[in-house]
């Protein structure tokens, strides 16, 4: 049976956009939105349906509620929180005001969206879903991308929490932990592929490398965008859906990383950062000024 989608974080290119696709293939129908409708334009050619919200304003998400509602029956089947955003720069010089609008939108926005939505999920007659999109580097401490990790495990640990909360509604909740897929991921961090170190890193030996590694060149192969979206659709149509959906470039090692002693792939980790690299050139400089 046909059951009724909202997925946020629906910009053409994107992977809300591939799963909005997906679901509407599957003959589901799906309510895509983003802040910007216009940025939709591919999707609404396809015949999805498409909503402006802002995730970031309670009005907007009052009045796009609103409007679900009214489309709806006052119900909704599944919420997908994929709304999100990237952000590469290594701790020691991330900028904070950065680093509180990766949280304000990956973690704030996805609990004040389920809240919310809440009441539609609960008038669903086919056992809603609650969708919370998250990432393996909820598990996988990603060099460079310390920021984004912790958000993403704290999406993740709301997602644990969620599901043991809504259980007595009847609602199951899902942490999709996607790994490298094909998307815009890189090109909607700040600065994008152009994001300098500051003048005063400490990671200056390695400043060409790192702001390579920062702009989306780590060396690995991502999965294609929608193979990733088509195979998250099947795990999401079974009856009872996995609490954690692990997909994407990567995924297989972050699951197995969870059951294997702590630290197991901090060689392979820091070899993505170049930190390996970096501790050699450090070790040098050091043994110089020894001499």
């Amino acid at each position: 049976m046909p059951r009724t989608i909202l997925i946020t974080g629906c910009s053409d290119g994107g992977l809300g956009a591939a799963l909005a696709l997906a679901f509407h293939k599957h003959g589901d129908r799906v309510l895509a939105t983003a802040r910007n409708p216009s940025k939709m334009a591919h999707l609404k050619s396809e015949g999805v349906e498409t909503l402006a919200m802002d995730v970031l304003s309670d009005e907007s998400l009052q009045t796009a509620a609103k409007e679900v509602a009214a489309l709806t029956n006052g119900s909704l089947d599944m919420l997908i929180n994929n709304a999100g955003a990237g952000y590469s720069m290594p701790l020691l010089d991330a900028d904070m005001r950065e680093l509180e609008k990766v949280f304000k939108l990956n973690v704030f926005s996805v609990m004040r969206t389920t809240q919310v939505f809440f009441p539609l999920l609960r008038n669903s007659k086919a056992g809603a879903v609650l969708v919370n999109h998250s990432s393996t580097a909820c598990v996988a401490p990603i060099p460079m991308q310390g920021g984004y990790n912790a958000s993403k495990a704290a999406v993740a640990m709301l997602s644990e929490n969620l599901r043991l909360e809504l259980d007595p509604f009847g609602i199951k909740v899902v942490d999709l932990r996607t790994g490298g897929v094909q998307s815009k991921f890189f090109d909607n961090t700040p600065q994008g592929r152009t994001a300098k170190l500051p003048e005063n890193t400490p990671y200056e030996l390695s400043r060409e490398q790192i702001e390579s590694i920062i702009h989306g060149n780590v060396g690995v192969a991502f999965m294609d965008t929608d193979v990733w979206a088509s195979s998250v659709v099947k795990d999401l149509n079974r009856s009872k859906p996995p609490v954690h959906i692990w997909r994407g470039s990567g995924a297989t090692k972050g699951w197995i990383s969870t059951m294997l002693p702590h630290g197991t792939f901090d060689g392979l980790l820091k070899k993505m950062g170049g930190l390996d690299v970096f501790a050699k050139k450090l070790r040098e400089a050091e043994a110089k000024k020894t001499q």
